[in-house]
């Protein structure tokens, strides 16, 4: 594993804490900790550092200030800022910021983010006029997801409805979602429209028929997953570990309860597009909206 320079930045208060993300301290970089008062005095040493992580978790202000703060600075590496999970319903494309990370990320999520922001950085900086690194143009600012020009990014279609585009094909990267991106550190796409729901990743969003859906992080994470593979079915621990992550440590039960929840908040629009496929998992079915029993399908 290459060592990075880490400059890590978080209000005066905190610089006695532990950092966060905890994870960050088991990896092996050489962090700098600094609060933002501070960072002209790292202007010199701009070349050497590879990313800036901004703690925003107590003081929420940070993140959307800091690429001005790094701006004034000069100080040019891609950012990522981290959140608690109540901090993620503030999220925005406008704070162009490379990424965002919770402060509970295990070490194997915090050293790819850390990875794939340097790199699309440092492919950004090099490509003359856009080319090189899947998404240099955007990359090289740091932005989250923003749209740039006429050729800019657009929403990933999968299912059927009103959008009229081909439906997914399934998981890999060969499945067909759309083209262009944006694409998260995951290789994802940000956002996904199916039918009447559209699922933005870059504002942390899900809208159903215009209607705003008020999600946790998990169920956020869970409809996108759903979303992006229509008519596939998926057991609990494909679930467990795709939405989750395999340093979840906890029984399939919790996704029966995600599922449950998920459905309750849909409401009757949707609901029954989350079917239970009996003795195996669940299916999501964007056309089906209109079945009343979404319990008794088999497998």
């Amino acid at each position: 594993m290459q060592h990075m320079r880490i400059l890590h930045i978080c209000p005066a208060a905190r610089l006695e804490a532990p950092i966060a993300p905890e994870s960050l301290q088991y990896l092996g970089h050489r962090i700098d900790r600094c609060d933002p008062d501070e960072l002209p005095d790292h202007a010199s040493e701009s070349a050497e550092i590879d990313v800036v992580i901004a703690d925003a978790c107590l003081d929420l202000s940070l993140a959307p200030r800091i690429a001005e703060l790094l701006t004034e600075a000069r100080i040019t590496a891609p950012v990522i800022v981290v959140l608690g999970e109540g901090g993620l319903a503030t999220a925005s494309a406008r704070w162009n910021v490379a990424d965002l990370i919770l402060t509970t990320a295990g070490p194997a999520e915090v050293e790819a983010r850390l990875r794939v922001a340097r790199d699309r950085h440092a492919a950004s900086s090099s490509a003359s006029s856009g080319g090189g690194f899947p998404g240099a143009a955007h990359a090289g600012t740091g932005r989250l997801g923003a749209a740039s020009g006429a050729g800019g990014w657009g929403p990933v279609r999968t299912g059927r409805g009103p959008i009229g585009t081909a439906r997914g094909s399934g998981l890999g990267p060969s499945s067909h979602l759309g083209e262009g991106g944006p694409w998260n550190a995951d290789g994802e796409p940000m956002i996904v429209v199916t039918g009447a729901l559209r699922i933005d990743e870059t504002a942390f969003t899900a809208e159903l028929g215009g209607r705003s859906l008020d999600l946790t992080y998990r169920e956020f994470a869970l409809l996108k997953f759903f979303a992006m593979h229509p008519e596939r079915v998926f057991t609990r621990d494909e679930i467990l570990l795709t939405v989750w992550g395999d340093d979840y440590f906890g029984g399939t039960r919790t996704v029966d309860v995600h599922v449950r929840r998920l459905r309750a908040k849909l409401g009757k629009d949707l609901e029954n597009a989350i079917h239970t496929v009996r003795n195996v998992g669940y299916r999501f079915s964007a056309d089906s909206v209109t079945d009343t029993d979404s319990e008794d399908v088999t497998a």
